[in-house]
């Protein structure tokens, strides 16, 4: 039976009410600012339009807006690009992070200005350069520039100056970065004339009034006051309109907390009762195995990165379509699901995880409120922990500290984990568990290498003597880098394949087409399929920043992209 949205007005009139809210603030100084609306709330469009209203009133330049995700930066564009309408429409730039133009060109490709007879040059040179009115780009492009080296990847950085910087799912900034950025973010807005807006629906506790921060530790000889940690950000300063408020208005979600292993056959199970349900793992291995289990069921997809992005918007497609339509839909995925999708599902299970990830979940569930009146829990959100098997980590090694903190939250009856002040306290649990040290930890260059003190003690009277090679090479946001694949999935790609390989200057929208086509792997992957000659260079010059599949067998319309070897098989195990 097809869905009855009753909710849908309920929703619409809060989405309003906080976008005019946010918008009337237009006009307060240039600064920092939080934006903390709960999932289903319309923080996209609402950061947006204060975005605009703000660079207007104050003379600002750009807008940068920053997401977590690669695969959702076409997708965010797109809806900017219809909020703007067709006369602004061509000012949007996605940052096309997935083609690495920071590599070492192959020999004779020439660097920099010393391209300028090659096609592929302006390419390069368009991703380098911010100098449009709105860019969307991701954390990675945009925290790895502010400490970078290279000259390709600094060149945007003076853009950033006088412009409004919406840092979009700010909870996704890597703990172990986490005190640089917030000291790039305070800089940008204390000295650099910039607006900075945290976005997000679990906000991080980064304010000093949060008091969630851990403390430095203090020399003996320091007698003055304690201070706290944080961003100097004023109450009145949060574009919403009564955040505690409104997530009791919108409260749409009940939380339940299952502290038995769960197997993967139990999930089938309930899969086969319940004909529309989410499940949301933390590997695409993993959401692979759990696919073949139920693959045979009525309604079964799988969507993880190992699809490329044409492909899983086909499969979105077809689940918002049967879910409106009251037909069965059981699905699996990773968590590319909790950014920017709008899905709706009735049951939603989660995989250990943070708890920010479980909200992200539990906004895939009752999302409008179908299930019944807002401000009740009619939607339900099971956390799991995943039952070990031999080659699989039941919690990844790097999400164990963030669940561990979860559980806080999650064994305490008396707090909605996804208040605020269940979010507020999962953030203390996972600083104060972490410590002072730990928020300043860079592992790029293999150990542990502070930023904020490099940079801190070679500040000199004389002059700067700052490692900067050292801090770029160290500050990385991703641990192991994913290297590209193409697929030649449709007859649009492999007319921008044939395009990208055979014309000295690509049409215009090349890359950008071909980002809809991108499979990301580990390197060791991307290598093993080149020299097997199941992937082939695009093009010889630009060495393998263009990678296609060559063997199309190997991608599966239902599981995307086939990594059957045991070698590849333990790579995919943390990859989310």
């Amino acid at each position: 039976m097809a869905r009855h949205r009753k909710s849908d007005a309920q929703v619409d009139e809060l989405r309003s009410e906080i976008l005019d809210h946010a918008v009337a603030k237009a006009n307060l100084a240039p600064g920092l600012f939080t934006l903390t609306v709960p999932t289903g709330g319309g923080k996209t469009l609402t950061s947006l339009s204060f975005a605009v209203e703000h660079a207007l009133a104050h003379g600002l330049d750009r807008i940068i807006y920053v997401i977590p995700f690669t695969s959702i930066i076409e997708q965010t564009a797109e809806v900017f690009r219809e909020a703007l309408g067709v006369g602004l429409a061509g000012d949007v730039l996605e940052h096309h992070s997935s083609f690495d133009w920071d590599k070492k060109p192959p020999a004779g490709e020439g660097d920099s200005e010393g391209e300028g007879a090659s096609g592929l040059a302006k390419l390069r040179r368009d991703a380098e350069n911010w100098d449009v009115p709105i860019v969307v780009t991701t954390a990675v492009q945009f925290f790895e520039s502010l400490f970078a080296a290279r000259t390709s990847r600094a060149r945007k950085l003076h853009n950033l100056a006088k412009s409004v910087i919406v840092i979009d799912e700010a909870q996704s900034i890597p703990v172990h970065l986490l005190r640089p950025c917030m000291a790039a973010i305070d800089e940008l807005a204390k000295n650099y004339g910039a607006s900075v807006v945290l976005c997000t629906a679990t906000q991080p506790a980064l304010r000093t009034q949060d008091d969630a921060l851990p403390r430095r530790a203090r020399a003996p000889s320091d007698t003055g006051p304690e201070s706290a940690e944080g961003l100097d950000i004023p109450d009145e300063r949060e574009l919403a309109p009564d955040p505690p408020g409104l997530y009791r208005k919108l409260r749409r979600v009940g939380v339940e907390w299952s502290q038995t292993p769960m197997p993967d056959a139990t999930i089938a199970a309930r899969f086969a009762e319940q004909p529309q349900m989410l499940c949301i793992v933390n590997s695409r291995a993993h959401a692979r195995e759990l696919f073949e289990l139920i693959g045979n069921q009525p309604g079964a997809r799988h969507l993880t990165t190992l699809m490329c992005a044409r492909h899983r918007r086909e499969v979105l497609a077809s689940v918002r379509a049967d879910l409106n339509a009251g037909q069965p839909v059981r699905l699996v995925a990773t968590s590319l699901i909790e950014a920017g999708v709008d899905v709706s599902f009735p049951e939603v299970w989660r995989a250990a995880a943070g708890l920010s990830n479980i909200a992200q979940a539990a906004g895939r569930c009752n999302r409008s409120g179908e299930l019944g009146p807002l401000g009740e829990a009619y939607g339900r959100t099971l956390v799991f922990e995943p039952e070990p098997v031999p080659g699989r980590r039941p919690i990844p090694r790097d999400l164990a500290p963030f669940y561990d903190a979860a559980r806080e939250v999650l064994k305490n009856p008396a707090v909605d984990p996804l208040s605020l002040e269940g979010v507020t306290d999962y953030y203390r649990w996972l600083y104060w568990r972490k410590g002072y040290e730990a928020l300043d930890r860079a592992t790029g260059t293999g150990s542990d290498y502070p930023i904020l003190p490099a940079i801190h003690e070679t500040v000199g009277g004389s002059g700067i003597n700052c490692p900067f090679r050292t801090i770029s090479d160290a500050f990385q946001m991703i641990d192991e880098a994913m290297d590209p694949v193409l697929i030649p999935y449709d007859a649009d790609a492999v007319k921008a394949l044939h395009a990208l390989a055979r014309a000295d200057l690509p049409p215009a929208g090349t890359l950008r087409k071909l980002q809809q086509y991108v499979v990301p792997v580990p390197k060791q992957v991307r290598a093993a399929l080149l020299a097997s000659g199941d992937a082939v260079v695009v093009r010889a010059e630009c060495g393998d920043r263009f990678v296609r599949l060559g063997d199309m067998s190997l991608y599966d319309r239902s599981r995307g992209l086939a990594l059957s070897a045991p070698e590849w098989r333990v790579s995919e195990q943390n990859v989310m």
